[in-house]
């Protein structure tokens, strides 16, 4: 039989999150996935397939909310002493602000509306692809159904960590992560709740398979440098500290001095309400002190339908990743990702799960992290080099569409769901091991 799966996520589709989108496209091939949200619908900026995929989903929001406040009085009143314990186990913790105690307060009262859907009559599992407001739910309504529950974890959930990510992967049935770097980091989070039942499954390319280039295609256009153009350069990712691009537009002044002419696309936002970053005004100020206002330029959210035009119109993409003050970083961007799958050559720097797909000089360059001058040098020695870039493109292309395929990470994905349920069955309380 085919396992039967609820998926909670706060947005469905969400235009930030295309790899959400991929990955649940790819579970739908292997088991009976159906997804739910706890916010109302929000398609700004999505793509044709993303937008497709919107009436799949069931959506709540403020709507749910006088169905939401009838159940929790009727639940309250039925079974006081209960709810007073679950309130406090969930709810009463030192949260870093408002704004993430309000969304684990959402998520927590909406766990009470979703049993009437998410319960053991319909499904099997419980996946939360995020472990704040969606691994609420996910884990109230495991206490309240008794259906297991799996989460996703990345890197930047562990530092800094909310106060109950800890109790939440004790919880799970399984946990899982999409780089090597973090498998360590998160079995040995805390007290080691998640020891022993961490899986790794590398997330999806998001681009349609009718858009990626053959391999070698995209390295055209550098081949073609001479010197008598600009140089296009291009950055993408939310404007958050972690991204590095307040080191990319430093090393951007040091490549106008030495007389190097180039553009620089740094594409992107930022915006606390789908969290992009508060880099705005830095980024835009630094472009000015800098006097890059001539080759620098901002087009801001880019839909993913006209990301690979884009991308093939630019001859390096550039992600210089760093650790910001409170220990955050990024797993493997995917925006990274998508370049290389188009045979794009890419710079990175040398930091945390980066490596794992940046091989230096031969799926790209490394560079290390916080040094400006390091990443000019970079950039001035593939402008010098298109031979090593084309090269570097190409083993790129063929790296990336084989370690993040779809296909293969799906069922991967879906295999590791039906192993943990399989276990659980057998034995009452089987992970699904790494």
């Amino acid at each position: 039989m085919t396992p039967r799966l609820a998926c909670i996520l706060l947005w469905y589709p969400l235009f930030t999150q295309p790899f959400i989108f991929r990955e649940l496209e790819g579970l739908q091939e292997h088991l009976d996935l159906s997804v739910f949200t706890l916010y109302g619908a929000n398609t700004a900026h999505c793509s044709e397939a993303m937008l497709a995929a919107n009436n799949k989903a069931r959506h709540f929001g403020v709507r749910a909310l006088p169905k939401l406040l009838l159940r929790l009085l009727l639940w309250t009143a039925a079974h006081p002493i209960r709810m007073a314990k679950t309130l406090a186990k969930h709810l009463f913790r030192p949260w870093p602000s408002l704004e993430i105690f309000g969304e684990n307060l959402w998520a927590f009262c909406m766990a009470f509306l979703l049993t009437d859907w998410i319960n053991p009559k319909h499904f099997d599992l419980i996946y939360a692809p995020w472990p704040r407001g969606c691994a609420q739910a996910a884990q109230v309504l495991s206490e309240l159904t008794g259906l297991p529950y799996c989460v996703t974890v990345r890197g930047d959930n562990l530092m800094p960590a909310d106060p109950d990510l800890e109790d939440k992967m004790r919880g799970a049935l399984f946990i899982r992560t999409n780089n090597a770097a973090d498998v360590a980091r998160i079995e040995s989070f805390g007290a080691g709740s998640a020891r022993g039942k961490t899986y790794l499954v590398y997330n999806s390319l998001t681009l349609n398979s009718q858009t990626l280039s053959v391999p070698g295609e995209r390295t055209q256009h550098i081949l073609s440098y001479d010197g008598k153009r600009p140089l296009a350069l291009m950055a993408l990712g939310r404007f958050d500290a972690t991204k590095g691009f307040d080191d990319l537009l430093l090393a951007c002044a040091i490549l106008k001095k030495q007389g190097l002419a180039f553009t620089l696309t740094l594409a992107g936002g930022g915006g606390i309400a789908f969290g992009l970053g508060g880099m705005s005004g830095k980024l835009s100020a630094m472009t000015r002190d800098l006097k890059l206002t001539d080759c620098v330029s901002y087009p801001g959210l880019i839909s993913h339908d006209d990301l690979p035009a884009i991308l093939k119109a630019h001859d390096i993409f550039i992600a210089p990743c760093v650790i910001d003050a409170q220990g955050r970083r990024d797993g493997i961007p995917n925006t990274l990702i998508e370049a290389m799958s188009l045979g794009l050559p890419v710079i990175a720097t040398n930091i945390h799960a980066l490596p794992e797909i940046v091989c230096d000089r031969k799926t790209g360059l490394l560079v290390p992290p916080n040094s400006p001058e390091n990443l000019a040098l970079a950039i001035s020695d593939l402008a010098k080099n298109p031979a090593l870039a084309a090269d570097m493109g190409k083993n790129a292309a063929a790296f990336v569409s084989q370690l993040f395929s779809p296909k293969n990470n799906a069922r991967i994905f879906a295999d590791c769901m039906k192993e943990a349920l399989g276990k659980k069955k057998s034995s009452g309380d089987g992970p699904c091991v790494a």
